[in-house]
Parts: C-alpha cells; sequence; structure tokens
C-alpha cells in the first residue's frame, strides 16, 4: 500500500497536471509585422453580444443585431487602436457568441508608440471588456455571467497571403448569413 507523506505548509509539491496544449507556431514572434485572423469566444458559447436577424430567410441580408453588451464590446475593440500604436483593425464581426476579426500588427515608427504581440493585444482586450461588462452588471444594465464572459485563450491564423487575406475577409462579411450552420451556433 502507498502511503502519502505528510506534508507541511510551504512544501513545494510537484503534481503532474495535464498540460495545456499550445496551438501558437513554435518559435514565431507574434510581433511581427502582418495580419492575423483572430476568433474569440464567450465562456460556454454564451450568446451576449446580439442575435442574428435574416439568417433564416434567402432574400433577407442577415446581419447581426448587438445587443447593449455587444456594442459597448464593438466600442473597445475599435479603440483598442488608440492603445497600441502598430496595430490596425481590418475587416471584423461580432456573432452572438464569437468574434472574429483580422488584426494586422505593423512596424511601429513612432519612438514612444507602444508595440505589442497578438497576445497582449488579445488580452488587453478580454481585460477591458470584461471590467466594462462587470461594471454593467453591478448597474443592471448587462445580464449576470457565470465566472467568465471570455473562453481561455483564442484561436489565431497567420495569413500568408493577399489572396488568403481576401478569403478571410469575405468569410467574415458572410459570417451572419452562415449562423445555422457555423461550429459555434449553439
Amino acid at each position: 500500500m502507498d502511503v502519502i507523506p505528510p506534508y507541511r505548509t510551504g512544501d513545494i509539491v510537484a503534481i503532474d497536471l495535464p498540460r495545456r496544449k499550445t496551438i501558437r507556431l513554435k518559435d514565431y514572434d507574434y510581433s511581427q509585422t502582418g495580419y492575423y485572423f483572430v476568433t474569440i469566444c464567450t465562456q460556454n458559447r454564451e450568446k451576449i453580444f446580439g442575435q442574428i436577424v435574416g439568417a433564416d430567410s434567402i432574400s433577407a441580408r442577415s446581419e447581426t443585431i448587438l445587443s447593449n453588451a455587444g456594442m459597448m464590446i464593438e466600442k473597445i475593440y475599435c479603440n483598442m487602436q488608440n492603445e497600441f500604436k502598430n496595430v490596425v483593425f481590418h475587416e471584423y464581426i461580432f456573432m452572438p457568441n464569437h468574434f472574429h476579426g483580422i488584426i494586422q500588427i505593423q512596424w511601429a515608427d513612432i519612438e514612444s508608440a507602444p508595440t505589442a504581440n497578438l497576445s497582449t493585444i488579445i488580452q488587453s482586450f478580454k481585460r477591458y471588456t470584461t471590467i466594462e461588462y462587470i461594471h454593467g452588471v453591478k448597474n443592471n444594465i448587462y445580464p449576470l455571467f457565470n465566472k467568465r464572459i471570455w473562453q481561455r485563450g483564442y484561436h489565431e491564423h497567420i495569413v500568408r497571403n493577399e489572396q488568403e487575406l481576401q478569403k478571410i475577409r469575405e468569410y467574415i462579411i458572410n459570417n451572419p448569413a452562415q449562423w445555422q450552420e457555423d461550429k459555434y451556433f449553439i
């Protein structure tokens, strides 16, 4: 029978927990200039950003109608370019429970301008939106949430050429029309 040795407060104990597999490219510098296609999901795919209208009609144009929370989050996203001078946001879409966007990181030619890598940009976005969302919940503007607004991590794709960039732009623009078939649709 194995006996578990007693541990005292302050002992360092190594526990072999499963490590989360990284999906980032090994040795790739995510502060490099270039375009990045990003997807960020809400925790448990909660539909807090709004709703899609017209997705079930062939004649109607499908679009996302943002909730108050969705409008707040979109405003913060658009203002992020003011924080990171080396970042340009291109096409983006807020779906009811996730976000797609193209983020361009470019060389910062202003000495004092903060530069950032992709992870820093996403972390800042999540932090600012979570703080504002909590403030809205306390003022009965937004619905309650369970522990987190955002799912841990995010998905990114390094855009490699102009043709790929154009396909991603079209995907983002047409995303509301594909809502019923979307893998994030619940």
